[in-house]
């Protein structure tokens, strides 16, 4: 759910899934946990054991500001870190290189967030986004607890999963897509979602969107609050009755309606966090601005 100012885009290569195996070469492979929703993916630092959430949403790649401390990285100047509920200044940090085993990831700088210092109790040490995922296709097999990762060089792909096509938006390298939500006695809501591996939820749908297509109207909900950087938004919790996804069709997922504001930028309706993805096997191929989607 972090993402920087479209000046700050990062660098990096992607690439894709691990059906064709014929074609495509053996991918790296990596033991990931799946805790609430969320991808959290074990490296390291000057050897130094940290943990990374995965998070399609996150322009600039961050670490804690008590490990920016201990390990002493040089300064590089700042950037504004743009959150659900507001932004803030970020410091950066350049000659980071952080090791998966057989994987590398070598920003070309890091953000580290002040107002992490104040949280109670760290859920990670960093956050990994899209130069990340531009730098392999990246498969994400929740069910397995890994990743796999491909070269986008000479990837094909040739399962049987709903291939999805995606754009990004102008300045940044979140994946934006098309997809439908299906409510009772009337045409399907068809809009465009940011695709946000950082969000626990399943759905998070912008004020207007809810107020315009008058969503709380028919879906039972109860208050709620979704928390990130720069504080927290009130919203309502229910699930909406489908989300649809090219031709697949996610029944009843999880959905924050927000009350006021929204998770992303107008004229988007929201985004699509784990929990609907984690249903899935998961391709995201930025090479090709592709999601793949394939059942278990």
């Amino acid at each position: 759910m972090e993402r920087v100012r479209s000046w700050a885009t990062m660098l990096a290569l992607l690439g894709t899934t691990n059906i064709a195996q014929q074609t495509n070469p053996a991918p790296i492979t990596v033991k990931v946990r799946l805790t609430h929703n969320r991808i959290l993916i074990p490296g390291k630092i000057n050897e130094r054991p940290l943990t990374f959430l995965l998070d399609s949403a996150c322009t600039i790649p961050t670490l804690h500001p008590d490990i920016v401390d201990q390990l002493k990285l040089e300064p590089a100047g700042s950037v504004s870190i743009v959150g659900i509920a507001g932004e803030e200044r970020a410091s950066t940090y350049r000659g980071v290189v952080i090791d998966f085993g057989e994987a590398q990831y070598a920003p070309r700088r890091i953000a580290s967030i002040p107002s992490e210092r104040s949280e109670s109790r760290r859920r990670r040490d960093g956050v990994i986004g899209s130069g990340f995922l531009r730098q392999w296709v990246v498969e994400m097999d929740a069910r397995e607890s890994v990743i796999r990762l491909y070269s986008p060089t000479n990837f094909t792909y040739s399962g049987k999963g709903e291939v999805i096509p995606f754009r990004f938006r102008r300045g940044d390298e979140i994946p934006i897509a098309e997809a439908s939500i299906v409510v009772s006695n009337q045409a399907p809501l068809k809009a465009e979602f940011e695709v946000d591996t950082g969000c626990d939820s399943g759905l998070c749908l912008g004020s207007r969107f809810v107020r315009e297509n008058k969503l709380l109207e028919s879906i039972e909900s109860r208050s709620s609050e979704k928390f990130g950087n720069g504080g927290s938004v009130e919203t309502r919790s229910g699930t909406v009755p489908i989300l649809r996804l090219g031709k697949v069709d996610v029944e009843k997922p999880q959905t924050d309606f927000f009350q006021t504001g929204s998770p992303v930028d107008e004229p988007l309706a929201g985004h699509i966090g784990m929990g609907v993805l984690h249903r899935y096997k998961v391709i995201l191929d930025y090479s090709r601005k592709q999601l793949i989607i394939e059942p278990y």
